[in-house]
């Protein structure tokens, strides 16, 4: 796996400059140029767009008491989105617009939902005491004179 990582950043930015010249030898320098300005003042406002609706969503979550699973997965495929968008080149400008899509982050956050088995870190069951009886509370409550009053 780290091969391909290692790989994948020595073939991206040649992959990159060869973009850029086929593309400028087509169009030319200043529409080439204009493109890749274009592409992350566009990707800027579709970040900040999905980014505040994500944090919403996110938000909504929590308070609601769910696991903001979905929500945290599509915060951090928004950030690798944003680190695409800060190097040029029209690959990952591209990868970076495809990642800004809700629909694309759906597909991968299902699939890699199949292959993630989630543990919950907190029990769901009351404490027990030595003998595998629940503890629901204590059972003698110690109150003093002006605590109570008799009837």
């Amino acid at each position: 796996m780290l091969r391909f990582l290692g790989l994948g950043l020595i073939a991206l930015p040649i992959i990159e400059i060869a973009i850029f010249i086929k593309v400028g030898q087509t169009i030319g320098l200043l529409p080439t140029l204009a493109l890749v300005i274009g592409a992350a003042l566009l990707g800027g406002l579709l970040l900040r767009a999905q980014g505040i609706s994500v944090l919403t969503q996110l938000r909504s979550n929590v308070s609601a008491g769910h696991m903001p699973a979905r929500a945290i997965a599509d915060t951090m495929m928004i950030g690798i989105a944003a680190l695409f968008l800060v190097l040029p080149g029209f690959l990952s400008d591209i990868v970076a617009l495809l990642l800004l899509i809700p629909a694309v982050r759906g597909w991968i956050y299902g699939a890699l939902a199949k292959r993630v088995t989630v543990v919950a870190s907190t029990p769901r069951h009351p404490a027990a005491d030595p003998r595998g009886r629940p503890i629901n509370g204590p059972s003698t409550i110690d109150l003093d004179e002006d605590d109570y009053r008799p009837q």
